[in-house]
């Protein structure tokens, strides 16, 4: 393995890590206990959990791996607050899905080169990849990352 095909390692070694937190975090709570806000005024455990899986859906398509599963989940979890609709996904819905999602996302993973990685996403034109070649899909995986850390770390408020 060449120094290049080691960051790709090391940034998918890193992402898988974040899943299997991930997995035993959201994974552990109860029905009863992904209903309890975070913090007093703040959201619930259920929609970082079907925010998480919305974005992580949305990663399908602009990594060129297939289409989304779920874009129904961005009107409950990410273009609108917390509470602020009766009509979300269940406990379970967001669990399958959140399992659907990662699972065919680390099956694209898998097949993808460090060249792969080098190219551009399907959110950025080819006149401005061609400006800034940072605007690839290892970025986007690397930002994912990140996006995913954060919300752990909220989301570990939900353990009491």
């Amino acid at each position: 393995m060449g120094t290049d095909e080691s960051y790709a390692a090391l940034a998918l070694k890193v992402w898988k890590a974040q899943i299997e937190r991930a997995d035993k975090l959201f994974g552990g709570l109860s029905s009863a206990e992904v209903l309890r806000e975070i913090a007093p005024g703040r959201n619930r455990a259920l929609y970082l959990w079907g925010h998480l899986t919305a974005i992580h859906d949305a990663m399908l398509p602009l990594l060129g791996l297939r289409e989304r599963f779920h874009p129904e989940f961005d009107a409950a979890f990410v273009s609108n607050p917390d509470k602020s609709r009766a009509d979300i996904p269940s406990h379970e819905q967001v669990r399958q899905a959140w399992n659907t999602v990662n699972d065919e996302l680390w099956e694209g993973f898998a097949k993808m080169s460090w060249s792969d990685w080098l190219q551009r996403h399907s959110a950025v034109s080819e006149e401005d990849f061609a400006k800034d070649t940072s605007r690839n899909r290892f970025a986007v995986l690397l930002s994912r990352t990140n996006h995913l850390s954060y919300h752990l770390g909220q989301a570990v408020l939900a353990r009491k």
